[in-house]
């Protein structure tokens, strides 16, 4: 499912436009993207939890050389589904 399917979808299921139902989906995903990149997380009951995962700086190989490199410590956003969705995903 792609962007358009999803906002065409939840548009049918809340009864809203098109149009309506675009704006909320944006403005979720504005507000997660904030809230991640000031270090918080959001945390939906029954769904799951967005939140920011951090990575160590560490030392990689160069697949091609062998060369030794460092790679610098990251931030990544991480979803983990709550139990009530991975529940309803393995009935």
């Amino acid at each position: 499912m792609n962007k358009t399917e999803l906002v065409a979808a939840m548009a049918e299921q809340a009864g809203l436009s098109k149009k309506d139902a675009e704006q909320a989906l944006k403005a979720f995903i504005d507000v997660v993207s904030a809230e991640l990149k000031n270090d918080g997380k959001v945390q939906l009951v029954g769904f799951g939890t967005f939140e920011v995962s951090k990575r160590a700086a560490r030392e990689g190989r160069n697949p091609r050389t062998g060369e030794v490199m460092p790679i610098a410590a990251s931030k990544a956003p991480k979803f983990k589904a709550g139990k009530a969705l991975k529940d309803m995903i393995n009935e």
